[in-house]
C-alpha cells in the first residue's frame, strides 16, 4: 500500500495525498455478505436532529465482518482484498474448503490465493486466527478478543497492531496500540499480523467536498458561538474562550471520564500513554 500526491492543477489537488489502491482486487463485493446502510443524518426518529454537523454522503452497503473466526480447522483461501468504506482497513474475502465465504480484516502482508486457517492448532503465521494460549511471546497481533468467544473488539483500525509481551497463569500481557498494557484470558483468540492499510494515516483530503462525500457537515467551533449556545462563546473580538469544554460544560481536555470502580481495571497494569 503506498499513497500519490498529486499536481497541483486544481486548489483541491494541492493538499490532496490519497492511497493508490493498487492492493485491491475486486471492485464489487460479495453479495450475499453485504447489505443496505441507513443514514440517519443525525436525526431521531421524530426527525428531530440529535447529532450535529452529520448528513449527505455516499450511499454504503454493510459488509458483513467476520470477527469471531470460529471456523476452526477449516483451511480458507484468500480469495479478493477489498475496499470497506464502513473502515479504514481493507477486507479479505475467505472461500473456505466447505464452500463458506467470509470477509475478514486483511493484515499487513497478505496475498491473494493465501491459505488461512483459524483454532488451537494453526500455525502462528500472519492472518491466522488462534487463542493467545498459543501465540509466542513477542508476536505481532490485532483483532483481540476481550473474552472467548465474544469476537475481535481491540485494534482493528488501519496500521495498528499490539503486542503479545508475557503471560502471567491464565493470562497473557498486551502492549496496545495506544501504549495501555493489560491483561487478557489466554483462552481468547487474535490473529497474527498487523492491520493492512498502514498507509491511511498519511492521507490529506484536500478539500472540504471529501469531508461531504464522507457524511461529515461543517463543524463550527464553541469560541465563534453566543454565550447562549456554548459556554466558550461571546465576548469582544476575538477572545480565547476560557476552559475547553463540551457544549453541555463538560470539560474537554484532561477530564477523567472513566468510572473509578469499573471492573476490568484490575486487569490494566499500565495506563496508556498521556500526549
Amino acid at each position: 500500500m503506498a499513497v500519490r500526491k498529486l499536481n497541483p492543477v486544481t486548489p483541491g489537488q494541492r493538499h490532496k495525498v490519497i492511497g493508490t489502491f493498487e492492493d485491491i482486487t475486486a471492485s464489487v463485493p460479495e453479495k450475499s455478505l453485504v447489505y443496505g446502510k441507513h443514514s440517519t443524518g443525525g436525526r431521531n426518529n421524530t426527525g428531530k436532529m440529535t447529532v450535529r454537523y452529520i448528513g449527505g454522503g455516499h450511499k454504503k452497503k454493510y459488509r458483513l465482518i467476520d470477527f469471531k473466526r470460529e471456523k476452526d480447522g477449516v483451511p480458507a483461501v484468500v480469495k479478493t482484498i477489498e475496499y470497506d468504506p464502513n473502515r479504514s482497513a481493507r477486507i479479505a474475502l475467505l472461500y473456505y474448503a466447505d464452500g463458506e465465504k467470509r470477509y475478514i480484516i486483511a493484515p499487513n502482508g497478505l496475498q491473494v490465493g493465501a491459505t488461512l486457517m483459524s483454532g488451537a492448532e494453526a500455525a502462528p503465521e500472519v492472518g491466522n486466527a488462534l487463542p493467545l494460549a498459543n501465540i509466542p511471546v513477542g508476536t505481532v497481533i490485532h483483532n483481540i478478543e476481550l473474552r472467548p468467544g465474544q469476537g475481535a473488539l481491540l485494534v482493528r483500525s488501519a496500521g495498528n497492531f499490539a503486542q503479545l509481551t508475557s503471560r502471567e497463569g491464565s493470562y497473557c500481557v498486551i502492549k496496545l496500540p495506544s501504549g495501555e498494557t493489560r491483561q487478557i484470558l489466554s483462552a481468547c483468540k487474535a490473529t497474527v499480523g498487523s492491520v493492512g492499510n498502514s498507509d491511511h494515516a498519511l492521507e490529506q483530503s484536500g478539500k472540504a467536498g471529501r469531508s461531504r462525500w464522507l457524511g461529515r457537515r461543517p463543524h463550527n467551533r464553541g469560541v465563534v458561538m453566543n454565550p447562549v449556545d456554548h459556554p466558550m462563546g461571546g465576548g469582544e473580538g476575538r477572545q480565547s474562550g476560557g476552559h475547553p469544554r463540551s457544549r453541555k460544560g463538560l470539560y474537554a481536555k484532561g477530564l477523567k471520564t472513566r468510572a473509578p470502580k469499573k471492573l476490568s481495571n484490575k486487569y490494566i497494569i499500565e495506563r496508556a500513554n498521556k500526549k
